[in-house]
């Protein structure tokens, strides 16, 4: 009797197969994919508004390389596309390899082989661009190499994330779980292995189910030999603002280790200027010195940049020169700057009036005669 028992307990599991009467759903947390998306995007988009541009005598060069650096690097991408495609190699994969095409395009590399040595150039070979790769091998005075920093940022958030993925993960299991809706189908005097039977069962579970998850009040009519129970489900778990603190957690120490305020990130509105020139000066700035070195070092020659010849990248800023006008007065009127320092601290070009060229002292700052002005 044992056996029989046995055997048909596992004839009915076997029956049961048959049927969907359990909706499961998996659903992938894009935790890790969301503190990413944040960080480096907005480093990416912020950098994108830059303008690149080559400067002799002080003067702004509009040529081939202003053209292909701020407004069409290819055929196939904008300036902004191709900078915020740049800083997302640069940050996550922590290099970025430029090269410059047959027809003067500058394209991002998705591949490449790096050969390295030590008394001469190294060279870049399998270059690889989406579906095409160079048979041809580059040298690094050929191309424009960008490298972040010595740690690998995407092995760095892959170890934070093994923690918190797996802690963010039961937190949501047990949200889920919280306020769960249980219920058990009992079929009495029920053939289910006619197909017939079969079919229209499950239509009826299925529209069941279907009104139960969407609406806020249903109905289930009771069918012959066919009952439907629900048990209520008294699993507590984490709540929905810890989950969100969790996230957060996560999300700060992402933002953290690129430089960037946690409190930009979150949108808080308390000490936003102080915040965003922190941003500016820690994290945006260092990646712009990067490829501001890297173009000096390709673009212009020695002899040229030793004369004064530079590479001048003008970034986004957070004021314009309305907000620091009074500034700007009292240094010109103090004699502190000239009007060509304050133009080009301001990201203007130089201007030919030779007014410019002065340094302006006021009544107001000149060395006062003793014993008074003559009656």
């Amino acid at each position: 009797m044992g056996f029989l028992d046995l055997f048909k307990r596992n004839s009915e599991m076997e029956i049961m197969h048959d049927f969907d009467l359990i909706e499961s759903t998996s659903e992938r947390i894009q935790l890790k994919k969301l503190a990413i998306e944040t960080c480096v995007n907005m480093i990416a988009r912020t950098i994108s508004q830059s303008e690149f541009r080559i400067k002799k005598k002080g003067l702004v060069q509009y040529d081939e390389f202003y053209y292909r650096m701020n407004v069409k690097p290819n055929q196939n991408q904008s300036s902004a596309q191709f900078w915020e495609t740049v800083i997302f190699k640069l940050i996550y994969d922590n290099e970025c390899l430029i090269i410059k095409s047959d027809s003067d395009d500058l394209l991002i590399a998705d591949d490449f082989s790096k050969t390295e040595y030590g008394l001469v150039e190294d060279t870049f070979k399998a270059v690889t661009i989406k579906n095409y790769t160079y048979n041809r091998t580059f040298k690094t005075s050929d191309v424009l190499y960008l490298q972040y920093n010595n740690e690998n940022l995407s092995r760095l958030i892959d170890g934070l994330f093994s923690d918190y993925g797996e802690l963010f993960g039961r937190m949501i299991e047990f949200q889920k779980l919280k306020n769960q809706i249980r219920s058990t189908v009992d079929m009495e005097n029920v053939n289910p292995k006619d197909p017939e039977t079969q079919k229209k069962l499950q239509t009826f579970i299925d529209r069941m189910y279907k009104s139960i998850k969407e609406r806020a009040f249903s109905i289930v009519p009771q069918q012959k030999g066919f009952v439907y129970k629900e048990h209520s489900s008294n699993v507590t778990g984490a709540s929905v603002e810890e989950i969100n603190k969790l996230t957060n957690g996560f999300l700060d120490h992402i933002a953290k280790a690129l430089g960037i305020p946690p409190a930009l990130i979150h949108g808080d509105m308390a000490d936003v200027e102080k915040h965003t020139r922190n941003y500016m000066t820690f994290c945006i700035d260092p990646i712009l010195n990067k490829v501001k070195t890297e173009c000096a070092g390709k673009f212009i020659e020695k002899s040229d940049y030793l004369k004064g010849d530079r590479v001048d990248i003008r970034r986004v800023t957070y004021s314009n020169m309305f907000d620091v006008a009074t500034a700007v007065d009292k240094l010109r009127s103090s004699g502190v700057a000239n009007g060509h320092e304050l133009r080009e601290a301001l990201g203007l070009e130089r201007s030919n009036d030779p007014l410019h060229d002065k340094y302006v002292i006021t009544k107001n700052y000149s060395e006062s005669v003793e014993g008074g002005e003559n009656e």
